[in-house]
This record gives structure tokens, C-alpha cells and sequence, in this order.
């Protein structure tokens, strides 16, 4: 077995080198993501070692991204898009509704949308207005679109390579804050054995509160969990992976055992993905709630100026303070 350590950014970058090197109709194509190797350098190289037929720079025009991407994957192509950041998506956003997510039904079946749209996505790194976005309810809300995010380098390298190999058209969310973070990455492992792209995956178990996080806030949801261990109770962290769809087996095998369950989400809470998970959680497991379940996330303002965006986000303190809340009942 070939594992490396790699960071998160590092890992999609051979993951998409990968898929590259798997099938000649793969081609990636984005604002600066040839020449310079995109902004986060996610790209980096690629260009080089596979051409600018392959790793095309764009114009600044998502919207032309898009519409172009969907051309290409009507015709066989597996385009991978980047939006540059998340707060750049919304001129794309018309052609990714009624276009990406429709055509495969307007079709009757008939025609696949085979395309990834890559998105770096959250705050936490210090960036003006229109850089620390987190779009992944309006994505998960659109039904014939697939959404999902990694959390850490050997999730990144796997599904990458998984969502760019499916039929559908994946919105695959990239936390930007853990590009710099590194893992064990296995690089030999068969695709065809990896952990299924569409599953949640439980990453700490524990016996007393459930807690459901996704991309970025994992992290803080484990170091949560290992401070919480130090006062005795033991949460269990499930790292959701897949947004649309949903999968909630573990989630609610887990809220039975705990009765307990808290969301964690640096999306503002108002109609978010929390909203949803609690009420799945409450109709499944409602006679196993010892507490109501909680949610933890940005507020529902703008995303506030770098200098006070660390009193926006999500941090270990008001996981834990959550926590405390739901043996408050």
C-alpha cells in the first residue's frame, strides 16, 4: 500500500491528476486553473503535463463556464469546473439550475450531464467580500444535482476522482480553510473499493451526543469531541460527505444510541441543511430524543469583515456550549 502524507489541496490535485490520466475525455477548465494553477494552485501543473486542450483557462464569465461545460458533457466530455470562489458561483447559478440539474429529466432519460463544478467554499482564511461563501443549501436544495464535500486529504483524492467517474453532475464543495492541512493519503487503493461517494461516515464514535458536521467543520468537531472527552462525555462525530443526497443511516443508528444530536454548519442557520437534518432526525428517532436537536452555525447576516469573521464562525466553544444545552432537558 502507497500512502503519503499529502495536504488537502495536494490531494485533489493528483486525484484530478488521476482521473486525467484515466480517461482522455476528462478536461478541466476554469479562471486561472492552467498557467498559474488556479488560485489555490489546486491545478497546478496540469496544464503543463496535459496540455490546453485539456486544462483550458477561461474567461471571467461563470455563467460561459458552465454553459460551455454542459455542451461539452452532452457530447461525452467530463468537464471539471472551477469556480474560482464560492461567492463567484451566482452568475453561474441560472445555468447550473436550469440547465446542469434539468437536462438529464428534460431528456426523459436520454442524456447524461457527466460534469463536476468544484467549489472552494467558507470563511476562515482572512478574504474580502465574496470569498468566504457558503452556498450548499441552494446546491442541495435543486433536485438533479448531486453536492459534496470533503474533510480531509484522503476523503479529497478518493471522491474527486469518484464524482469526476459518475453520470451525474456533482457540486463538489472544497473546504478552502483545510487546503494546507495534511493526512495519509493511500494513492494505490482501487477506486472500484474506495468508500462509497453518496455515504456519511462515522469519524469518532461515542456513547453520549451525536454531532453531524461536513467539510470544514469537522475538524472543529473532533477537537470538540476531544475536549469533551476530557470532562467525560464522549460525542460521536459523523461526517455527512454527501449533502444531496443525504445519507442519515448512521446518523440515526447513532441518536438512538445517544438520544442526543447536535449540527454543525458554517452556513447561516436560517433554512440550512440543519433545518433539515433536525427534522429527518426528529421523525426517525423522536421517541429516542432525550433533548431537542440543536444546531450550530454562522449567523444569519452577510459574512462579516476577516478581522471579526472568527465571531461568525463555528468554533470548539460553541460546539461544546451545545452540547452542555442538550442535557439541559
Amino acid at each position: 500500500m502507497a500512502t503519503e502524507t499529502l495536504t488537502l489541496g495536494k490531494a485533489l490535485n493528483t486525484g484530478l491528476r488521476r482521473a486525467l490520466e484515466t480517461d482522455p475525455k476528462v478536461i478541466i477548465m476554469g479562471e486561472d486553473v492552467g498557467k498559474l494553477g488556479g488560485v489555490f494552485r489546486i491545478t497546478d501543473g496540469l496544464q503543463k503535463d496535459f496540455g490546453d486542450q485539456r486544462v483550458i483557462d477561461t474567461p471571467l464569465a461563470e455563467s460561459g463556464i458552465i454553459g460551455t461545460a454542459v455542451g461539452l458533457a452532452i457530447r461525452g466530455y467530463r468537464p471539471v469546473c472551477e469556480i474560482q470562489f464560492d461567492g463567484f458561483v451566482y452568475p453561474a447559478y441560472d445555468q447550473i439550475v436550469s440547465q446542469v440539474a434539468k437536462m438529464h429529466y428534460r431528456s426523459g432519460g436520454k442524456l447524461s450531464i457527466p460534469m463536476v463544478i468544484r467549489i472552494p467554499f467558507g470563511g476562515g482564511i482572512g478574504a474580502v467580500e465574496h470569498h468566504s461563501e457558503s452556498p450548499e443549501a441552494y446546491f442541495a436544495h435543486t433536485a438533479g444535482l448531486k453536492v459534496v464535500t470533503c474533510s480531509n486529504p484522503q476523503d479529497a483524492y478518493v471522491m474527486i476522482q469518484q464524482a469526476i467517474a459518475s453520470d451525474d453532475p456533482i457540486v463538489f464543495l472544497e473546504p478552502k480553510r483545510r487546503y494546507w492541512e495534511k493526512g495519509q493519503v493511500d494513492l494505490n487503493a482501487p477506486l472500484s473499493e474506495a468508500y462509497p461517494l453518496h455515504s456519511a461516515r462515522v469519524v469518532r464514535p461515542g456513547t453520549d451526543v451525536t454531532v453531524l458536521a461536513y467539510g470544514p467543520m469537522v475538524r472543529t468537531c473532533l477537537e470538540a469531541a476531544t475536549a469533551a472527552a476530557e470532562d467525560g462525555r464522549e460525542l460521536e462525530v459523523i461526517d455527512l460527505r454527501s449533502l444531496s443526497p443525504l445519507d442519515l443511516g448512521a446518523a440515526y443508528e447513532s441518536v438512538k444510541r445517544t438520544g442526543r444530536a447536535v449540527v454543525v454548519h458554517e452556513a447561516p442557520s436560517n433554512i440550512g441543511l440543519g433545518a433539515e437534518l433536525a427534522a429527518r432526525i426528529t421523525e426517525e428517532c423522536f421517541y429516542s430524543l432525550e433533548s431537542p436537536v440543536l444546531r450550530v452555525t454562522g449567523f444569519d447576516t452577510p459574512y462579516p469583515a476577516s478581522r471579526v469573521e472568527e465571531e461568525y464562525l463555528p468554533d470548539l466553544d460553541r460546539v461544546l456550549d451545545a452540547v452542555d444545552r442538550t442535557f439541559g432537558w
